[in-house]
């Protein structure tokens, strides 16, 4: 599966522009503002999962961020990110992994995932997330999760995804970490078409 995964979003990442796909944001505010209500400090471990193209690495060393890090499964977007940021991809540290195939050797203060989770489906895999982040976020840290609310897409750039609501992701997270807040958001995409998303944010026991 693992495999396929990555063949599927290689060539997602090698024939789409950033603004071809649905998950495309010219800022990401959401995320920005979940950064800035932690006021975390500015050596900070920040990671960003399924990160693609997006522009949240962008906006967090506009902030200041400078310990920075970005997985993806896709070799192809990391390498459109890190030519996007020019001499500022210094202080990101880029990943190319299966995210259930990460084998962290820090721990983090801030883990960002918007639209990856989601496409895990099968039981086992969300288990191993679960007990990916239990491992990989510091005591105290912040997990901010992203996904398609049960009111949003079954489907995603041609595969299934796992809708959520509240209790739902309480519930993938709840042996180490509390629930401290969750929102819906409509997030227009390049087609005009709207995904409804599900924003929650989580603290490590």
């Amino acid at each position: 599966m693992g495999i396929e995964r990555k063949a599927h979003w290689e060539n997602v990442f090698s024939t789409k522009t950033e603004k071809e796909v649905s998950w495309y944001q010219e800022y990401p505010k959401t995320s920005v503002d979940f950064v800035k209500s932690l006021d975390l400090p500015l050596n900070a471990k920040i990671i960003d999962i399924g990160g693609g193209d997006s522009y949240f690495i962008d906006a967090l060393l506009e902030l200041g961020y400078q310990d920075l890090y970005l997985l993806d499964i896709s070799e192809n977007a990391v390498e459109r990110i890190r030519k996007r940021l020019g001499s500022r991809a210094q202080y990101v540290t880029f990943i190319v992994s299966d995210v259930l195939d990460f084998k962290p050797s820090k721990q983090f203060d801030f883990w960002h995932d918007r639209a990856c989770f989601h496409f895990l489906t099968q039981p086992i895999e969300i288990e191993r997330y679960s007990n990916l982040v239990s491992k990989a976020v510091a005591d105290g840290g912040t997990l901010a999760m992203g996904t398609f609310s049960d009111s949003g897409p079954l489907k995603c750039s041609g595969l299934e995804i796992t809708q959520y609501n509240m209790e739902r992701l309480r519930m993938v997270f709840e042996k180490d970490f509390e629930l401290t807040g969750c929102f819906t958001e409509d997030h227009q995409t390049p087609f005009n078409t709207i995904q409804n998303f599900l924003f929650c944010s989580f603290k490590k026991k």
